[in-house]
């Protein structure tokens, strides 16, 4: 699908959904943050433990802002159907993706100070500031675009392993399970849902500014993805 402005790609398939349209925008880095050979090799339970180490400590420092951004698409929501599932999500991030944590910070031998506050790589520093320009926009379709392609691109890798995926690393298995259960499927197409929605009401000025967010977002997670497996 080629990747012009909502009208022109709608008229050029029939059918499609806005999240198509913003997935298109956000090639080739959609394709290659979805296909990367991290979530490969998560799949298959062959990820090295230092590239393990060096993902997760940089992926624990978006908890605190990835929160917030949840957060202000709560109060942004336009209705308690919306928010419903955005919370519910919360506590799961709050509760089970936090233990998963500090367990495999345990059994890859983390040691406090980076836990607390590791150096940042540049895309690190990048999703965080780009998850707090979401997060202080008044749009809900906003927060709507850095969120649909955090947890899609994650849907998109992991859910081909929900049945084959090996039982160990622990830390491997159970990133896998986070990222490709029933659960999370329903909640990214919930997702993907309300941003259709958000999309088509939008004006072409609302919509370009939703572009640009999906696409750098999607930019930034093939670079994190690329980022933890500098020096290896």
């Amino acid at each position: 699908m080629s990747a012009t402005d909502w009208p022109e790609f709608r008229a050029a398939h029939p059918g499609a959904r806005p999240t198509e349209w913003l997935r298109a925008c956000a090639e080739p880095d959609w394709s290659a943050a979805t296909g990367h050979r991290f979530g490969v090799e998560c799949n298959a339970g062959a990820v090295e433990p230092t590239v393990m180490r060096r993902y997760l400590v940089q992926d624990y420092q978006f908890i605190g802002t990835f929160v917030a951004l949840l957060g202000r698409a709560i109060h942004t929501a336009p209705t308690l159907a919306d928010r419903l599932p955005l919370g519910r999500f919360m506590g799961l991030v709050c509760s089970e993706e936090n233990t998963y944590f500090v367990r495999s910070f345990d059994a890859l031998g983390v040691p406090d100070a980076l836990r607390r506050d590791p150096p940042l790589s540049d895309a690190a520093r990048g999703f965080r500031d780009l998850m707090r320009e979401a997060a202080e926009s008044p749009h809900h379709a906003d927060q709507l675009a850095v969120l649909c392609v955090a947890e899609w691109v994650y849907l998109s890798w992991a859910r081909p392993a929900r049945d084959t995926r090996p039982a160990e690393p622990f830390w491997c298995a159970e990133w896998v399970d986070l990222h490709a259960s029933p659960y999370f499927e329903g909640f990214v197409e919930g997702l993907r849902a309300a941003l259709d929605r958000e999309v088509a009401a939008l004006d072409d000025a609302g919509r370009a500014r939703v572009r640009a967010l999906f696409t750098r977002a999607a930019t930034l997670e093939r670079a994190f993805f690329d980022s933890a497996y500098e020096g290896a």
